[in-house]
């Protein structure tokens, strides 16, 4: 695939986010996707996880501020907000890199590099963000 192609899958999967539509990462993920920084693997487990993200932060929004491709390879930087139910707000920037194989995400390496008032949260989520 090339470099543009690999980026539009990781914009499709930026689009997905903010309509919390999951049906749609059967089409961008891996069926054996591996989330390296929150330790998920399988496209269903990540399901999983976007599910809690979406019930912690129900406005979630993911803005993409810069996206690179190279080889196999997409990086992207992420702005993401969202309001908690308690009504605090939540700002943070993350970067991530995919691997693309086959036209999916296969693989993902990310973490936030900077918070902004990210409330305190439930469950699992809590303690993969915090």
């Amino acid at each position: 695939m090339s470099l543009e192609e690999n980026k539009a899958i990781v914009r499709k999967m930026v689009k997905a986010f903010n309509k919390q539509d999951l049906a749609i990462l059967d089409e961008l993920i891996a069926l054996d996707y591996v989330d390296h920084t929150n330790q998920i693997r399988g496209r269903e487990k990540v399901k999983q996880f976007y599910t809690m993200v979406f019930k912690d932060f129900p406005d979630s929004h993911r803005t993409i501020e810069d996206i690179i491709a190279g080889g196999d390879k997409v990086w992207a930087r992420f702005k993401t907000i969202g309001t908690a139910p308690s009504g605090k707000k939540m700002e943070l920037t993350s970067i991530t890199i995919f691997r693309i194989v086959n036209g999916k995400a296969a693989e993902g390496w990310g973490g936030i590099i900077r918070k902004m008032s990210i409330p305190k949260v439930t469950g699992e989520l809590h303690e993969k963000l915090l």
